[in-house]
């Protein structure tokens, strides 16, 4: 199967929409950042839906599609913890977690044979929760209304336990894993 087909180009495209997403956030204009968000964002259940129905999986969408969820969603809770639109402290804990996923994954891929690094229950929806308090926050600042404060508060807290969260059970995963290896008898 070649790499050029309809979800890789999909998920390349939530690529390039990131700076434009990031820029409009930084520049005020919420409103365009609000449409480039959802495109974007509908990108991501496109190309995952997409592949599977029609059996279109390739090694680089793999590697891509996670890759582009992590460009966006750390763009996007960038750009509105500088423009005060989420808390700092959430800011360092979207991006610590993904540091830490990606310190793990290095340190498997530099001591270790393991290469599958599939993505966990907790880790999509941690995603799912990320992009759901973006998309409410961008509303909020493109739309300001009360009602969606009162909708954002707790959504940011959802989205800080379910990041927490999956940042933990990441941890599990990998202490499992290499504890599953180090029983299994070498030949």
């Amino acid at each position: 199967m070649r790499w050029t087909n309809l979800p890789n180009l999909l998920t390349l495209s939530r690529l390039v929409l990131v700076p434009f997403a990031v820029t409009a956030i930084a520049a005020g204009d919420y409103r365009r950042a609000l449409a480039i968000f959802v495109v974007a964002a509908a990108t991501d259940g496109l190309d995952g839906f997409l592949a599977r129905r029609f059996g279109w999986l390739t090694r680089i969408g793999a590697y891509l599609d996670p890759v582009a969820d992590k460009a966006l969603l750390n763009g996007a809770w960038l750009a509105l913890g500088i423009a005060g639109a989420a808390p700092i402290w959430l800011v360092a804990l979207v991006f610590g977690r993904d540091l830490l996923i990606l310190a793990m994954v290095a340190a498997a891929i530099l001591f270790t044979k393991y290469r599958s690094f599939p993505p966990s229950m907790w880790g999509k929806i941690s995603t799912f929760l990320q992009i759901a308090g973006a998309l409410v926050a961008l509303v909020h600042l493109a739309f300001p209304r009360p009602e969606l404060e009162g909708l954002a508060r707790p959504l940011l807290w959802l989205v800080a336990a379910g990041t927490a969260w999956s940042g933990v059970d990441y941890i599990r995963r990998a202490v499992v894993t290499l504890l599953n290896k180090r029983e299994t008898p070498v030949h």
